[in-house]
């Protein structure tokens, strides 16, 4: 019997050891893991309104920080402190209920943290609001992005061109996209420019971002959209504006035009290679914004231009005049 219960004593003596060995081997394998990602991209801002929001990102990690790390501590140290073990002199106060003091730390730095996190966030909010223009001598380009299915369409309506699956813009000038869909909702991203915004069909959505560096960034699609959703990514060319007319010149010489025939061949569900078309039928991302809306009227658009989404006069109905002595009919 005393070997049968010594047995016993070595196998529950096993696991034990067994985790203490694998906690820091797991930690170690964690943080090689974490050495193999070279950067993350969105806390590697090169615009003004990702750098906004990088720092947003940062403010509120490490307010939520001075509350996380010390419970943390605290809960690990608990546990290793008041263990179950033999000749253990920690303090046993089973009548202790109530300490003002320990109170008082414990609800008034959340409440603290969470009242200057409150403050913060309200004025990056109304601060980083999409569709408000960035303050710059420069004048904006517009570029109409529309998410297809697993495409994305950019139409730049001031230079008269359009490209599939990628972009150019000028360094330090303020590009203004409105952004809408033919097909599933989707999201429209640039980690290193700036955040997300939905695109959906029946709706014109602005956002304002601006590239201060040049390079090429990496966009994407970042919403399940069904088969190749994984595959609608694009990438943003930001050159000099001297580069950047050049490009708009070469464009211009593509013999490939965007029809409505082209777009609707264009528009069946597929993946696309980058294409690029020197000219596109005029008016043809309204009227795929709203070519499922009723009557060609949307949905109240956040941000866009107000032609394009204004609603139609309502006529008043016709009614025939009444004829003398009928005055009460129908009472």
């Amino acid at each position: 019997m005393f070997r049968i219960a010594q047995l016993g004593r070595i196998a529950m003596q096993k696991p034990k050891n067994a985790f203490r060995i694998a906690v820091p081997l797991l930690m170690m394998f964690m943080l090689f893991l974490l050495a193999g990602c070279e950067q993350i991209i969105v806390l590697d801002p090169k615009g003004p309104i990702g750098s906004s929001q990088k720092d947003l990102i940062l403010i509120s990690s490490i307010l939520c920080g001075i509350i996380l790390v010390p419970v943390l501590i605290l809960t690990f140290f608990i546990v290793w402190r008041y263990r179950d073990k033999p000749g253990n002199k920690a303090a046993y106060r089973p009548n202790w209920s109530h300490s003002t003091t320990m109170e008082t730390v414990w609800w008034g730095i959340p409440i603290l943290v969470i009242i200057i996190l409150g403050v913060v966030t309200v004025r990056y909010t109304y601060a980083l609001e999409p569709s408000k223009p960035i303050e710059s001598a420069h004048k904006p380009v517009t570029i109409q992005a529309t998410s297809l299915d697993w495409k994305w369409l950019f139409t730049y309506p001031d230079q008269g061109i359009a490209t599939v699956n990628y972009l150019q813009i000028p360094e330090g000038v303020p590009i203004k996209f409105e952004l809408s869909s033919d097909a599933p909702m989707n999201s429209f991203w640039i980690p290193q420019l700036g955040g997300q915004m939905y695109t959906m069909s029946g709706m014109v959505m602005t956002l304002f971002l601006q590239a201060d560096h040049p390079g090429t960034y990496y966009g994407s699609g970042a919403n399940f959209s069904g088969e190749h959703f994984a595959d609608m990514r694009f990438d943003v060319k930001a050159t000099s504006q001297k580069e950047f007319d050049a490009w708009v010149q070469e464009v211009k010489k593509s013999p490939s035009s965007l029809t409505m025939e082209n777009y609707e061949q264009l528009a069946k569900p597929g993946k696309s290679d980058k294409l690029s078309f020197s000219s596109f039928e005029d008016g043809l991302f309204h009227k795929v914004a709203f070519k499922y809306a009723v009557d060609g009227q949307g949905h109240g658009s956040h941000g866009a231009p107000q032609s394009a989404v204004e609603p139609k006069a309502v006529q008043p109905p016709q009614t025939k005049p009444q004829q003398a002595g009928h005055e009460h009919a129908g009472h």
